[in-house]
């Protein structure tokens, strides 16, 4: 793939691939607009030999995405911040300012409720769930095991339930 065809697939995934980074980075946008830029200018510089094509190129750049976000945090030496604010997509529907507070509220209270499951469970079902992945690619984005991601995802879903019910959501 071609520096052109690279850039397409980047301008193609750029929302979700936005959404993953802020994800990786504990809700931060900052950090996570330059952990974006760092991954981009990575793939750039690969290049075609960067993309092997054994996994969808969708994938193969969140890992770039996951694995540019933990060197950041590494070399940085710092905790993540929480989620308090949502971003919302370009060119969202607007519905008045009353829509806006109770979609923050909810994406705020669903993030909340993903930190508090393991590391690897939030990942996965975040892939999974906002990122429209399987199993399989979230496994291949995470560097684990497709039976591990499988597992994670299940526990994860399990937690999710019961924290959602702790705190008092009718999710029936």
């Amino acid at each position: 793939m071609d520096e052109a065809g690279l850039r397409e697939m980047m301008e193609k995934n750029h929302v979700s691939a936005f959404g993953w980074a802020l994800f990786c980075c504990g809700g931060d946008c900052d950090e996570a607009m330059e952990v974006l830029h760092s991954a981009y200018v990575s793939i750039l510089e690969k290049g075609a030999r960067g993309f092997s094509g054994k996994s969808s190129f969708q994938t193969w750049m969140f890992s770039v995405i996951r694995n540019t976000a933990r060197q950041r945090r590494s070399q940085i030496f710092r905790r993540l911040k929480k989620l308090r604010s949502w971003i919302f997509e370009p060119g969202q529907a607007d519905y008045g300012e009353e829509h806006r507070l109770q979609e923050r509220d909810t994406r705020n209270r669903i993030m909340a409720l993903l930190e508090g499951l393991s590391p690897r469970q939030s990942q996965v079902l975040q892939l999974v769930f906002y990122h429209d992945l399987t199993i399989e690619e979230a496994a291949a984005v995470m560097r684990i095991s497709v039976g591990s991601a499988r597992a994670h995802y299940a526990r994860g879903k399990i937690r999710l339930k019961e924290k959602m019910r702790e705190a008092g959501w009718d999710n029936e």
